[in-house]
């Protein structure tokens, strides 16, 4: 065997590691939904359901980022854009946390500015951001959080709003580095804001590229995550 055979490709092991990770959450999430369908109501319905549902949706929001950054350095990360209609895909984003959302009493609601607004963008890699947002917000809101889509110009503008204390003014004033290292007192390393940047940005029409922006002027006065898609 040659030097070079047993060099070690050391992001590739990681993405696999956490591909194996990401499979096993999903074994363990699923035998914790059937012992979960055997025990009774009182049982069932405990605090700590919430604390395992939150932990693990945001455990697996973020292996999805972790293997989606590395297939984007390796290239290998298709882009599979499709019609779509808002209403559906808000819903469905949702729905997806609605466990979670009730167990903490946030109430999770939703509008379209339009009647059939439709959209052109890959629903799953756009759905992982909206998702991780959603998993972010559901932890800093204090009783709510809103979704919406509307056009701007002529791109499309989802945006995701709650009424917590609104990200950080370092946050919103390094806007363009979203790596911004870890955040020792949140555990926030910035990669779920970079992994949005990078989806939003393979949303290409016409030369103009998709984009996120933070605010704290959002529809519930807390933090607003907003993405546009051309």
């Amino acid at each position: 065997m040659s030097n070079d055979d047993e060099q070690l490709d050391f992001s590739t092991v990681i993405a696999s590691t956490v591909h194996d990770m990401k499979n096993s959450l999903g074994l363990l999430m699923q035998s914790y939904g059937q012992l979960l369908a055997q025990l009774p109501p009182a049982a069932a319905d405990a605090d700590q359901r919430g604390v395992i549902e939150y932990e693990s949706m945001r455990l697996n929001g973020m292996l999805v980022q972790m293997l989606g950054l590395y297939k984007l350095e390796v290239n290998q990360l298709p882009l599979r854009p499709s019609y779509l209609e808002l209403d559906d895909f808000l819903q469905a984003q949702l729905a997806r946390h609605d466990d979670i959302l009730r167990a903490r009493r946030i109430q999770g609601s939703f509008e379209v500015a339009e009647d059939g607004l439709m959209g052109f963008f890959d629903s799953e890699l756009v759905g992982s951001v909206v998702g991780n947002v959603i998993n972010n917000a559901i932890r800093y809101t204090h009783s709510a959080i809103h979704l919406s889509a509307r056009m701007d110009g002529e791109q499309l503008l989802i945006s995701i709003s709650d009424d917590g204390a609104g990200y950080p003014q370092a946050m919103l004033d390094n806007q363009s580095d979203y790596a911004l290292g870890i955040n020792m007192s949140t555990g926030s390393t910035g990669l779920g804001l970079y992994f949005g940047e990078r989806i939003a940005r393979l949303h290409r029409r016409n030369g103009v590229a998709g984009h996120i922006e933070l605010s704290n002027q959002g529809a519930l006065g807390g933090g607003e995550f907003r993405i546009w898609l051309p």
